[in-house]
């Protein structure tokens, strides 16, 4: 995270002024603002530079930067979650309906979904049935929910898996 020009740093020779409340103050000389800003016991911090002339606000510099930083840990937090849905080759119409249900409180929430159908022993050798039901998964998901295929159903050494998204 680039820090923001504070105070003296900034180089700007007008700046538009925004005051603590979020009024705009208008365009003024950069060393009236700094003037406003120390009267208040606080600091000019430049928001933007990609406007001219560049917006500077009026506020803490500390709880400015705490800000920043609890918007850029979210915004992480939440980019790239994924959540697993578990079939078996044996599994029920019943219990596929309860998957399907998951996966779409998952999707609606914005997170992708890895659908994983777990081969073992001699289910190995029915792969076509196994395609089926991941098939039939992801007809009854889109019934009740858009959803996009990030991950084609890709066959791997214990079963098959794909993902998706909304």
């Amino acid at each position: 995270m680039r820090k923001p020009r504070v105070n003296n740093q900034i180089r700007a020779s007008k700046v538009r002024v925004i005051d603590i409340d979020g009024k705009q103050k208008g365009v003024m000389l950069l060393q009236e603002a700094l003037q406003i800003a120390r009267e208040r016991g606080l600091d000019l911090v430049q928001v933007t530079e990609k406007v001219e002339p560049p917006v500077c606000k009026i506020v803490d510099y500390g709880k400015y930067l705490y800000s920043l930083q609890k918007k850029e840990k979210k915004s992480r937090k939440k980019a790239g979650q994924l959540k697993g849905i578990r079939l078996s080759f044996g599994i029920s119409d019943h219990d596929l309906k309860i998957r399907v249900k998951q996966a779409e409180k998952f999707l609606k929430k914005g997170n992708k979904v890895k659908v994983d159908l777990i081969l073992r022993g001699r289910e190995k050798a029915l792969g076509d049935f196994a395609k089926e039901k991941v098939e039939k998964f992801i007809e009854m998901l889109k019934e009740s929910v858009p959803i996009k295929v990030e991950r084609e159903l890709k066959r791997r050494p214990r079963g098959l898996t794909m993902i998706i998204s909304q």
